[in-house]
Formats: C-alpha cells, structure tokens, sequence
C-alpha cells in the first residue's frame, strides 16, 4: 500500500514539476485570447448573420437592425472588455503561486455584475431587433429559438463517457 503511495506522490510531484515549467516558458508568450464575438442572441454578424437569412429580412430591416446594433457597441463593447479583463485576472489568481480567495471573491462579485449588466443590455437589444420583425418573422424567430434551446437541453442531456474505474486496495 504504501509503495502505491509512494509512487502517486512522485506522479502527482512530475506532474506539478511539468506543468510549472511549462507554464513558466509560455507565460510571456502567449497572446490574449480574441475577443468574444459580437453575437447577440443569435444576431450576429452582418447584420443578424444566420437570422438575416431564416427570417428573410428587407434591405430596411436590416438597415434598422444595423443602426440598433451600430448604436449599442459603445454601451456593449466596454462591458464585454471588462468582463474579459476580470476573467484575465482570475486566470492569474488561479494560476499563480498563491491563492488570495478575498481577491478572487471580489472579482467574481464584480464579474457578475458586469454579466448581468451585459444581460440586460443584450436582452434590451435582443427586443428591438425584435420589433423591427413581422408578426411572421417573430413567430419563425421563436420557432427558431425554440429548436436551438431543444438543441441545446439535447446536448446537455448526453453524459460524456465514464473514465473506468480501478478496484480500491484493501489495506
């Protein structure tokens, strides 16, 4: 038993060792990840993108939907950048050599009241890109919002594979 020990302990020690030395080399390197799209409720880009094409939208449709989208970016963008800049630093909390749980609470604080922020304008935006739509295109919009969230409860339904598990030593 404790040779099983033993040998885990050295593991679980190379693994730490690896993964500190590897992280060590590439920290500087490495480049910020892209920002998040500019997706908002399935409008997405040019305007609308893929609901553009479904809902068969008029040229004026999507020019309203393009001056609702233009004119919010000022109010969307910085909060989309703070949230990134919050989970950047919870990146570094998370992987430096000590773990300050005051610092990170704080930061989760304020990570959720930006999210929340970012969700209601996202939902306001969402409802007069709404409006612009026929009493038509709202119901094939709902439809269409419909079979993603099935798709989505669907997806979340499938259990990934179980790893097997080893039998236990009996001491």
């Amino acid at each position: 038993m404790k040779t099983i020990q033993y040998r885990f302990l050295i593991a679980a020690a190379a693994v730490l060792l690896g993964t500190a030395i590897a992280n060590s080399q590439t920290a500087d390197t490495q480049a910020p990840p892209p920002p998040m799209p500019a997706h908002v409720h399935g409008f997405g880009p040019g305007p609308m993108g893929f609901f553009s094409r479904e809902l068969n939208l008029t040229d004026e449709q999507k020019a309203q939907a393009k001056t609702i989208l233009q004119k919010d970016r000022s109010t969307v963008k910085p909060l989309m950048q703070q949230s990134h800049q919050i989970e950047l630093q919870m990146r570094q909390s998370a992987e430096g050599s000590t773990f300050d749980e005051a610092k990170v609470r704080s930061l989760a604080t304020q990570k959720s009241q930006v999210e929340a922020e970012l969700d209601v304008q996202r939902t306001r935006i969402h409802n007069q890109l709404f409006q612009i739509l026929t009493p038509e295109q709202q119901s094939k919009m709902k439809e269409l919002e419909a079979q993603h969230e099935a798709h989505m409860q669907e997806r979340m339904q499938r259990t990934p594979p179980t790893a097997p598990q080893e039998p236990q030593d009996q001491q």
